[in-house]
């Protein structure tokens, strides 16, 4: 059994990134970048348990992926590794941010062979450049730069973070409470991505892959008397509508579901319960900007839709065209890529008898190329 216990902190909401994507999310061949990490580690040491911290969005995403420990973040990167904390009860934790990628094994050997001799060891690089603080030129020599992994003694870890005070680091919170701190020199490629430039920086990371995810959705509403229809974020002027929780545009519920479907993230009921009076009545063009902006910050891409209306009626001929727009406006594609097709059943079933509408959605995504940018 090992002794001790790896926390990854990947709560963040990459907001210093600026791209949409969350960076935990950019793809390594298929592999997030947060999998891809705790990956490389379980592959280099024998861990008691990983621990991820994520935020509660991501938490059910990421249990799709691998069968790491997870468990919700706080509102700083110190409140989420307390939380982290509570799951730990090896001698020793290794504490890292999955933005520091490039993690090698020589760097984590250097760690692991000082930790009986501190309560904290943590690596660093030399400054080479001068160094002026409040417009005074201090000793180079005399400053580190602190990188993670950081391996600490739990119990005093733990009681270190006891506290009101924040700290950026582990090895910071261990000294203020009057422990002590090991040094090992760190790595260069080693570095943490902040800023999408430093994407540049780290070697050990593959392209993402070029495949294209396919999914499909299909729905179907019943009409009724009064109301008003929406069907493809556009309104019908008809005397009917659906029965539904929502508005009941079916069409963008098929959609959603299509969506949902390529990226592997469930379906629409599982996003949006139609038992939640949160959405009762809700415009379906918003439940779609939600998928759409999940998707981008999961690091989806959308290339292009295609919708199969089948219904004896309303009639749609004058529709499509207002659809697609409105379509590929909340997708943020050109509406080229969007595709619209009405059809009746030929008076057979249920939709035939014109007691409701029915649809078929196919979406295709792919992966946010990083390297490209």
């Amino acid at each position: 059994m090992s002794d001790l216990t790896l926390v990854l902190l990947a709560a963040g909401s990459s907001n210093r990134f600026d791209m949409g994507v969350k960076k935990q999310w950019l793809r390594i061949d298929h592999k997030p970048l947060w999998q891809f990490v705790a990956d490389t580690f379980s592959q280099t040491q024998q861990f008691e348990k990983i621990v991820i911290v994520a935020s509660e969005d991501d938490i059910a995403f990421m249990q799709n992926y691998a069968d790491y420990e997870f468990v919700q973040g706080g509102s700083t990167r110190q409140r989420s590794l307390r939380n982290a904390l509570n799951l730990v009860d090896t001698p020793y934790v290794l504490v890292s941010d999955v933005a520091r990628s490039c993690i090698t094994d020589e760097l984590l050997e250097r760690i692991l062979k000082e930790k009986a001799k501190y309560d904290s060891v943590v690596p660093f690089l030399k400054v080479t450049d001068t160094m002026v603080y409040d417009d005074k030129t201090i000793d180079r020599d005399k400053v580190k730069r602190i990188q993670t992994p950081q391996l600490s003694k739990t119990e005093i870890l733990k009681a270190a973070l006891n506290t009101q005070e924040e700290f950026t680091d582990e090895s910071s919170a261990i000294i203020a409470y009057g422990g002590s701190r090991g040094y090992v020199a760190g790595d260069d490629d080693a570095h943490k991505i902040t800023y999408i430039h430093d994407l540049n920086k780290l070697p050990c990371l593959a392209p993402p892959s070029s495949d294209t995810l396919s999914g499909n959705g299909f729905d179907v509403h019943a009409f009724e008397d009064g109301g008003v229809m929406y069907l493809g974020g556009v309104q019908i002027d008809v005397p009917y509508s659906f029965k539904a929780h929502s508005d009941g545009d079916v069409a963008l519920h098929s959609l959603i579901d299509a969506l949902l479907g390529a990226a592997g993230m469930g379906d629409i009921g599982m996003l949006f319960p139609d038992n939640d009076d949160t959405y009762k009545g809700i415009d379906s063009k918003e439940l779609l900007q939600r998928v759409v902006d999940k998707l981008t910050n999961y690091g989806f891409v959308i290339i292009n839709v295609d919708i199969t209306i089948a219904a004896q009626k309303p009639r749609l001929s004058l529709y499509k065209d207002a659809m697609k727009k409105v379509i590929a406006e909340i997708l943020g594609i050109d509406k080229a890529r969007v595709n619209v097709k009405a059809t009746t059943t030929e008076k057979l079933g249920f939709i035939g008898r014109a007691e409701g509408v029915g649809v078929i959605s196919n979406a295709n995504l792919k992966y946010f190329n990083w390297k490209k940018i």
